[in-house]
């Protein structure tokens, strides 16, 4: 074993260190724990009342609304007689919170705001919500936590369908007959595998991996202990980001550097937010352990931060003299090639890490074993799909672990649009 390879074993880097059996019993025992009670486990596993058999209905149109990272998106959403959708009346703005904090008041106003056009066109509301919130019995969504920069602390933990629907009765709208349905948008890219492969699938499960990650999948209703629902099936939001999957020492000390160091423990380990400066902090420990020269350190720092982009970069063309990586090896082939070896790893990983999530929500949902039924997955998030390598790896693992180990078929698929549709999907189901 060379230097390298010793150094990323050592730190429980390389996808090798990762035992896949223990991994995945660990993920598993948590999805039981977080379906058995609430906050019994490092996975929330939210249960939706979203049933995955939730029918597209031709002719109906619904009225989504998607809150998503920074933008505000509202449209019409209508399915032709084929079951295929058609968006109209389309709009982006920007996400109320962003820029300067924000009141209940004012945050129900903007979204008011944006879907008056829409009103008068249907009586239901279909509302991709991205941020971590409670599903009730009744669809509506009650905010746990905002994240990424969103300043709305009024809105945390108040009904947001009840409370947007007194805003447009409060404009003088009639709203007696209309329902909002709340998603998540990894719950919403579940229900929008429906829309792109209505026939031949045993299950769903929706998946992201982008700036942060999440997973959800369908899971009986007599194994969600924690609330009481009648037989059948429902989709989980699992919430996978949130894992408390512990690693290596290199690990430990980069996600105590984070903000928020006791939370998102598994997203900081393979989503798009954290891969780069992750990257750099075990760049960093190989520079001092003289796995890369120290001249290549100076001109390392010179470029920092580091991102998942630029850390992409190297790996799609180590020798391109227009990417910051290749500038700071140079002419070194001794530290270009340990540079390389350790990005690759760290994909590979996150790769390994990701697949075995997707197996496990896999085998908790049941189904898979006829390779003719496999069970869909659609995957967004550009880290995914953008990042060298990450999305060869995870299919690699999922080959590997899933299929060969666990005798389950799956099919990976990307549907554009995917919140919207999801969306969609869900304000016809209420």
């Amino acid at each position: 074993m060379g230097r390298t390879e010793e150094f990323l074993e050592r730190h429980m880097l390389s996808a090798a260190s990762v035992d896949a059996d223990k991994t995945l019993g660990f993920v598993l025992s948590e999805m039981e724990k977080g379906l058995e009670k609430e906050n019994g486990s490092s996975l929330q596993m939210i249960p939706t009342y979203v049933s995955p058999d939730a029918a597209i209905i031709p002719g109906e149109s619904v009225i989504v609304m998607d809150a998503g990272g920074t933008n505000f998106r509202t449209c019409l959403v209508t399915f032709d007689e084929n079951k295929q959708p058609v968006i109209s009346d389309f709009r982006k703005v920007g996400m109320p919170g962003v820029k300067e904090e924000v009141s209940a008041a004012s945050f129900y106003s903007i979204l008011a705001d944006n879907i008056e056009r829409l009103v008068d066109k249907s009586d239901r509301i279909g509302f991709c919500f991205s941020y971590a919130a409670s599903i009730t019995e009744d669809h509506d969504g009650i905010p746990i936590v905002f994240s990424k920069e969103i300043k709305a602390p009024e809105v945390i933990g108040k009904p947001l369908g009840k409370n947007l629907l007194a805003e447009l009765e409060r404009r003088g709208f009639d709203v007696s007959g209309k329902k909002v349905a709340v998603v998540n948008d990894t719950v919403a890219t579940l229900l929008a595998a429906k829309a792109g492969r209505p026939d031949h699938a045993s299950s769903y499960i929706g998946f992201i991996l982008g700036t942060g990650t999440n997973t959800a999948y369908t899971e009986k209703n007599s194994a969600i202990a924690k609330i009481q629902m009648d037989e059948g099936r429902e989709i989980v939001n699992v919430e996978s980001g949130c894992l408390a999957l512990e690693l290596g020492d290199l690990d430990k000390e980069f996600v105590s550097s984070t903000k928020d160091p006791s939370k998102y423990w598994f997203e900081k380990k393979i989503s798009g937010a954290y891969l780069g400066p992750f990257a750099a902090h075990v760049i960093e420990a190989a520079i001092k352990e003289g796995i890369l020269t120290e001249s290549f350190g100076e001109r390392f720092r010179s470029i920092l931060p580091l991102d998942t982009t630029r850390m992409s970069h190297y790996l799609e063309d180590c020798h391109n003299p227009d990417y910051d990586l290749v500038k700071a090896v140079g002419d070194n082939e001794e530290d270009a090639e340990a540079l390389y070896k350790i990005l690759k790893a760290v994909i590979e990983r996150a790769g390994k890490l990701t697949a075995i999530n997707l197996t496990a929500a896999v085998l908790r949902s049941g189904e898979g074993s006829n390779p003719r039924l496999p069970v869909v997955i659609n995957a967004d998030g550009t880290t995914f799909y953008k990042t060298a390598f990450l999305e060869f790896y995870t299919r690699l693992y999922l080959d590997e672990i899933l299929e060969k180990k666990h005798g389950k078929y799956y099919e990976m698929i990307r549907i554009d649009n995917s919140p919207t549709l999801g969306a969609a999907i869900a304000g016809l189901a209420i």
